[in-house]
């Protein structure tokens, strides 16, 4: 049993009625987050019935109505709350998401051989490829992907002084594999790509297709400089379909590019085979 103390306009009325169930009210309340509507008529009715028949008998039809009017705010108030909570939910979930939307990196990357960027993937520049001169024992080991629009600083005119020097490059494949010796002597665009949502960007030699987890961004010939001639040079992934810059067949030199082959001994042979020129692929990861 249960003692319930009402006030009124004129007096204190104190009854007795049966104690309701805790855990239906707390089902009924949980309900009230998938149906605001209904879990209020569905409350008030479970509660107002409970009560109704224990206190017609005992104190009239006045303390039910008053009663009645008690259950109503309380109901009223659970509904205000469960929308407070979901709008409180759906801000929250709207926060979180732009969130991690701010989290997601971009990655830059060069497609050498190439005047333009993989679909999908932004062009940043499309540019000229230039480095160090392949006979100069000073050189600089990477190349460059130079702009078509460059900007100056404070210069000089003319040559002089102790300065470094960056050339153009020319593909050096006269005695490569396929359509490579068409490109003999031709001078090497590229492209400055950006990768939205991921986080690392890889060449991986001797593969023409990406682990699992990986996506290709592209693939082709693996190469670098002569092996006797002087100036150090960096192992580069060339594309597989390997544009050319207008106007740029000559022999002018530079920075030369050579098919790289595999040279048993300490390399294990099989799996590379004696002679036989190395691909590559550039792959990126979230």
């Amino acid at each position: 049993m249960l003692t319930l103390m009402i006030t009124t306009g004129f007096s204190k009325v104190a009854f007795q009625i049966m104690a309701v169930p805790v855990l239906p009210m707390i089902l009924f309340i949980a309900l009230a987050g998938t149906n605001d509507a209904s879990s209020k008529v569905i409350l008030k009715g479970y509660l107002t019935g409970q009560l109704t028949g224990q206190l017609s008998s005992n104190t009239g039809s006045n303390q039910v109505d008053a009663l009645r009017r008690e259950f109503k705010t309380f109901t009223d108030y659970i509904e205000k709350s469960v929308k407070s909570m979901k709008t409180f939910k759906e801000k929250a979930e709207g926060t979180l998401l732009k969130i991690q939307g701010t989290n997601k990196s971009s990655i830059v990357y060069t497609r050498w051989g190439k005047r333009t960027c993989p679909t999908n993937v932004e062009v940043v520049l499309s540019g000229f490829t230039g480095g160090s001169r392949y006979d100069h024992v000073g050189a600089a080991v990477e190349p460059l992907c130079l702009p078509r629009d460059p900007e100056l600083g404070v210069y000089k005119d003319g040559i002089n002084g102790n300065k470094a020097y960056v050339f153009g490059a020319e593909y050096e494949t006269n005695t490569s594999p396929g359509k490579l010796p068409t490109l003999f002597e031709q001078d090497i665009p590229c492209a400055v790509c950006l990768l939205r949502n991921r986080s690392v960007v890889k060449m991986f030699p001797a593969r023409k297709t990406c682990y699992k987890g990986w996506k290709l961004e592209y693939h082709g010939y693996l190469m670098a400089g002569y092996y006797n001639h002087p100036a150090a040079t960096m192992y580069t992934c060339v594309d597989g379909d390997p544009d050319t810059l207008h106007g740029g067949h000559a022999n002018k030199n530079g920075k030369l590019f050579y098919s790289v082959e595999a040279r048993c001994g300490s390399l294990k042979c099989p799996p590379y085979v004696q002679g036989r020129e190395l691909v590559c692929a550039v792959c990126s990861k979230e």
